[in-house]
């Protein structure tokens, strides 16, 4: 084994214990001996073990009931268990009850190690494939609306190229995403993917962040830094709201793409460098080169092909599928408990406007999980969770105080709509025909409108 690994050694006999710990801490491990399954599970829930060795047949409570707590308290360190009196039936029952390994006594040194260095690396595995589906899930891009269709379709139609590609769209509506996908979807793609901000780096610091520098190149310069074209070598360099680089670091960025070479803030001579370029942008880019801020010249180099994404609330058939995705993945995240959102609440959900798009919802729906009370979550809780200044429509780039005014109106109108249909419905004991008339609303309008205005019929009745 090639790593050190912390084990955890059970058997009622001493000899046993001192044996087998010497072996391991020779082969350069750390080794804690138990002689007892109840002082042995104790040690598994207060400290964290790479493997457990442990004996079958012991006083007290045997190895087989000590792997059966192991598994009621969701132990994850790997199993192997021994036995001086081992049987196919006892084996089998070790295996399914978790047991990575069973080894029969005496057991020589070379095959000890040997099969705890196999469960190591079989755990390691597990646990670089849990991470990997964990990271995926986090760039896993969800989606059901016809908007979001044509986008991923523009995705696969440019991916496999070497084609600059310019990504357009508001603030959170997953402009990076897009970007990773473009690069798992290409040549590239076991190549690096690197992502600088342009808007959250200095003017003073964005040379050295995208070309490096070299060792005392300037005050502070103690050793030599790596750029991002550099670090991006065979792969993709994604340059985030690049409508934010300062002008003279336009004309440096369009000297690198039409030569393919950096030179390093303090080196004496270019390089070649081998990288796609994808950048993206929540500003309007013509209008900026119309007033000079950009450099016409590098809007023509990165504005190739461009892909536009849609804000939320012009696809909120995608709401309730994203809003799924990100309960799933805070949920195994953080452990918590399974929660699914009600129909409600998804209505809830669909009637925000989303100035802050996808991002925004993903930061709504933690909220949500950790005010819900029950594991359905109910429309209440969302609105709970919503910001309380929600304005339709909202651009996604903050608010005037115009469009603040008109969203609390909203919210007003709102809630005497709703203040104005409980009574009613009150009044008429709920009669669904008799209330529609009163109000002058078709029926069906009236269901609709309850739908709307999150008035759950259902539990009205029932608190009555």
């Amino acid at each position: 084994m090639s790593a050190k690994a912390h084990i955890l050694i059970i058997d009622d006999d001493a000899n046993t214990l001192a044996s087998l710990a010497r072996a391991f801490r020779l082969a350069g491990h750390e080794a804690t001996v138990c002689d007892n399954a109840a002082r042995a599970l104790e040690l598994a829930k207060a400290e964290r073990f790479d493997l457990i060795l442990s004996d079958v047949v012991m006083p007290g409570r045997d190895g087989i009931a000590l792997l059966e707590d192991f598994k009621a308290i969701g132990l994850a360190s790997p199993v192997v268990m021994m036995s001086g009196q081992a049987s196919i039936e006892m084996a089998v029952k070790a295996t399914r009850l978790g047991a990575s390994d069973f080894l029969e006594k005496p057991i020589s040194s070379e095959k000890l190690l040997l099969t705890v260095e196999n469960a190591l690396r079989v755990r390691h595995l597990e646990e670089e494939n849990r991470d990997l589906k964990r990271r995926l899930g986090r760039h896993h891009i969800v989606w059901l609306s016809a908007a979001m269709k044509e986008v991923m379709a523009q995705v696969e139609h440019v991916a496999a190229s070497e084609t600059r590609v310019c990504i357009r769209g508001e603030t959170g509506t997953g402009k990076e995403l897009i970007a990773r996908t473009l690069h798992e979807k290409s040549p590239r793609r076991n190549g690096p993917f690197i992502s600088l901000n342009c808007a959250a780096v200095p003017s003073e610091l964005m040379e050295t962040e995208l070309f490096g520098h070299e060792k005392g190149s300037f005050t502070g310069a103690a050793s030599r830094h790596t750029g991002k074209f550099e670090q991006a070598h065979r792969g993709t360099l994604f340059l985030d709201e690049i409508g934010d680089m300062p002008m003279t670091m336009q004309a440096k960025l369009l000297r690198v793409l039409e030569e393919g070479e950096i030179e390093r803030v303090g080196g004496d001579k270019p390089f070649a460098v081998d990288v796609r370029v994808v950048v993206a942008t929540h500003r309007n880019l013509e209008e900026q080169v119309r007033m000079g801020t950009f450099r016409e010249d590098l809007y023509h180099r990165v504005f190739v092909f461009p892909i536009v994404l849609p804000p939320l609330r012009e696809r909120r058939e995608d709401i309730r599928v994203l809003a799924a995705h990100f309960v799933r993945q805070l949920e195994e995240q953080n452990n918590w408990k399974l929660r699914k959102l009600s129909p409600e609440a998804i209505a809830e959900l669909e009637r925000y406007s989303w100035p802050g798009n996808v991002r925004e919802l993903r930061n709504v729906v933690e909220r949500v999980l950790l005010l819900a009370p029950a594991e359905v979550v109910d429309a209440q809780t969302v609105r709970r969770a919503l910001p309380s200044a929600a304005v339709s429509g909202g651009s996604g780039r903050g608010l005037s105080a115009a469009a603040l005014e008109i969203g609390m109106l909203a919210q007003r109108v709102e809630a005497f709509e709703r203040e104005t249909l409980l009574a009613e419905l009150q009044r008429h004991h709920h009669h669904m025909t008799n209330t529609a008339k009163a109000l002058g609303l078709e029926r069906s309008h009236l269901y609709k409108k309850c739908q709307q205005l999150g008035i759950d019929l259902r539990a009205i009745r029932q608190t009555e």
